[in-house]
């Protein structure tokens, strides 16, 4: 099997260095920066699986770095775990709705942050073994068209960009059409189990994606008190 390749960014480097030495234990592949402008760089060239990433850092910042590397085609689907020493919920909602998948609070527990790695490597790679027997790699809807390959959505013939989290909630939402999925349901699928996240955290991103979504937004419908389809 091939050793899944982890990008560490920290302007901190005793921090990257802790975070190198466990995950290197477990047989990953570690990659390092110390800070965002270089870590964009890394990225761009070795494609990481994931990305932990501090959010504080001078220059360019974590939230910055996360946008970035959703807009860029090769690393739009990289996971990304945020560290954080803020306690706020606010940065926790602005880093879900930029498409991490995780938040881990300094100072790091090694042993939390390689659980942590591990269990999102594994809901990555059972999701895409899912997409690939049970869905087609495009999804196609009149004019929309959405590419679960290469994470593209394009519309009348022009590409939308979508973060992650808003393009994996439309490409489950429209594989299952006519399906309605409360909100709990569509957390523990799209987030995971492991991470905490509030209800409203769906309805903030089925609110962007159907802006995204133009004359195609009335698709996505919100069914009252019960949750979300994409309608057939």
């Amino acid at each position: 099997m091939t050793q899944k390749k982890i990008l560490v960014v920290d302007d901190e480097q005793d921090i990257v260095d802790l975070i190198s030495y466990n995950l290197k234990k477990e047989g990953y592949t570690v990659l390092t920066a110390t800070s965002g402008t270089a870590a964009l760089e890394v990225a761009r060239l070795e494609v990481p699986d994931l990305v932990v990433l501090d959010i504080m850092m001078p220059g360019l910042d974590g939230f910055e770095v996360c946008r970035m590397l959703r807009q860029y085609p090769q690393t739009s689907a990289v996971s990304i775990v945020f560290l954080t020493a803020k306690t706020g919920e606010i940065d926790q909602i602005i880093g879900l709705e930029l498409g991490a998948d995780d938040y881990i609070q300094k100072p790091v527990s090694p042993r939390v942050l390689v659980a942590r790695v591990k269990s999102i490597l594994r809901r990555t790679a059972e999701r895409v073994r899912t997409e690939m027997i049970v869905a087609p790699e495009m999804l196609c809807i009149d004019t929309l068209e959405i590419n679960r390959q290469n994470y593209t959505v394009r519309i009348d013939e022009r590409e939308s960009f979508f973060p992650k989290k808003e393009f994996e909630l439309l490409a489950f939402l429209a594989s299952n059409r006519g399906k309605v999925f409360s909100r709990d349901s569509l957390l523990r699928r799209i987030w995971g189990e492991s991470v905490y996240v509030v209800d409203r955290t769906v309805d903030v991103h089925v609110s962007k994606v159907r802006e995204k979504l133009g004359r195609y937004a009335p698709f996505l419908e919100t069914v009252k008190g019960v949750g979300y389809r994409f309608k057939e």
